[in-house]
C-alpha cells in the first residue's frame, strides 16, 4: 500500500511516498532555515506563503521519484495539527484538493504521532507496545504507546518544551537561528558543569517537565554579565544548558520506565538528534538493558516521510477524512480527528 505524505506544520515543505508504513520511496523537502535566520527564529505569515509556492512542485517531484503516478497512491495522509495554523492549512487544503481529484482517502495525522513513527522506518521491526519520549521546539512528552494508534501521556512539560529552552538560551548568546542545533555544536567545545544549573522538577507529577525556570537562569546569567561588563563563555554555558535539560529528560523517562515496566524506549522528535541526549540515553538503556530505538538524524526534524508512516496505520485503523477537515494548532496526541 502506497500512501503520499505531505507535512507542513513549520517551516518545512515536505512530501513523500511511503509504502507499508516502513520503506520509503521517495521523500523531499524544501527548506526556508535560510530565509528564517534572516529573523531569528520562524515568521508564521513567511512560513505559510512559502509552503503555498513550493507544495505543488515538491508533489510532483516525490511521485516521479517513487516512480509513481496519483494512479499508485492509495491514500493521502497529511499533517493536521498540531502546528502553525497558516502553515498547517496550505497542506491540508492541497491534501484536500488531491483527493477530491482522484478519488483517494484522505487520512488526518498528528504531528507528534508522525514522529514516533520516523523510528519504524529506520527499525523496521519495531511494534508497540513501548515508551516514548518526544522532544522537539514545541513539545516535550512521556507517552505510552499502546498500539499504532493508542497513546496515553503520562508526563509532559508544563511550560517551556525542552526545544524552546534551548532555542531561546542559543539566541541569548548570539547564537544563529536553529538554535538547537547550533546550541549543541557550540556546546561540544564547553565545560557542562561550569555553571550550576537549576534543575525543575513537578511535585506530585514525578515524569512531568518543567524548563521555563532554566531559560530564565540562562537569560538573568547572560544580561547580569552584560551589564558589568564581563564576558560570557558561551560553549560553557551551553554544554551546561544541555546538561541541565538532558538530566532532566533521562531522568525522568529512566524513572517512567522503571514505573511502568517498560523495556522498549522510544526517543523522537527535532531534539532528539542532540549528541548529548543520544548519548546519554544509549547509555542509561545500556544500563539497564532495555533497547532503545532512535530515527537517524535526517528523520529528527519535520519530514513527510514520518507522515507516510503513521498514516499507513491510520489508515489501517479507519482514522480518515472528509472534505470538512480543518487543522488544528493545538490538539492531543491521545484525540482522534
Amino acid at each position: 500500500m502506497k500512501i503520499l505524505a505531505i507535512e507542513s506544520s513549520c517551516d518545512e515543505t515536505a512530501t513523500a511516498v511511503v509504502e507499508d508504513g516502513r520503506h520509503v520511496l521517495s521523500s523531499v523537502i524544501a527548506s526556508q532555515v535560510e530565509e528564517h535566520v534572516l529573523y531569528g527564529g520562524v515568521v508564521p505569515e513567511i512560513a505559510s506563503r512559502r509552503h503555498t509556492e513550493a507544495i505543488s512542485q515538491i508533489t510532483a517531484q516525490a511521485l516521479s521519484e517513487a516512480n509513481c503516478t496519483m494512479d499508485d497512491i492509495d491514500a493521502v495522509a497529511v499533517t493536521a495539527a498540531p502546528g502553525l495554523i497558516g502553515a498547517l492549512l496550505v497542506g491540508v487544503n492541497f491534501a484536500k484538493g488531491l483527493s477530491l481529484r482522484y478519488d483517494k482517502p484522505l487520512v488526518p495525522v498528528h504531528h507528534l504521532r508522525s514522529h514516533i513513527a520516523s523510528n519504524y522506518i529506520t527499525s523496521p521491526d519495531l511494534k508497540p507496545p513501548f515508551l516514548a519520549l518526544v522532544v522537539s521546539g514545541g513539545h516535550t512528552h512521556l507517552v505510552e504507546v499502546k498500539s499504532y494508534t493508542e497513546y496515553k501521556v503520562i508526563g509532559c512539560t508544563r511550560d517551556d518544551a525542552a526545544g524552546e529552552c534551548m532555542d531561546k538560551s542559543a539566541r541569548t548568546l548570539g547564537l544563529p537561528y536553529p538554535g538547537g542545533k547550533n546550541l549543541d555544536a557550540a556546546a561540544k567545545n564547553g565545560n557542562p558543569d561550569a555553571f550550576k544549573m537549576p534543575h525543575p522538577h513537578v511535585e506530585g507529577a514525578p515524569y512531568d517537565f518543567s524548563f521555563s525556570g532554566l531559560k530564565t537562569f540562562v537569560i538573568n546569567t547572560v544580561h547580569n554579565r552584560e551589564q558589568k561588563g564581563e564576558s560570557i563563555s558561551v560553549e560553557d554555558m551551553g554544554a551546561s544548558v544541555i546538561k541541565a535539560v538532558v538530566d532532566c529528560l533521562v531522568g525522568n523517562t529512566e524513572k517512567a520506565a522503571i514505573d511502568f515496566g517498560y523495556d522498549k524506549i522510544v526517543f523522537a522528535g527535532g531534539v532528539s538528534a542532540n549528541s548529548v541526549l543520544r548519548s546519554r540515553m544509549a547509555a542509561c538503556c545500556s544500563e539497564h538493558g532495555w533497547q532503545l530505538f532512535m530515527p537517524t538524524p535526517d528523520l529528527c526534524s519535520d519530514n513527510a516521510a514520518m507522515v507516510g508512516a503513521q498514516g499507513y496505520y491510520e489508515f489501517i485503523a479507519g482514522n480518515t477524512a472528509g472534505l470538512d477537515l480543518n487543522a488544528k494548532a493545538t490538539m492531543p496526541i491521545n484525540e482522534v480527528f
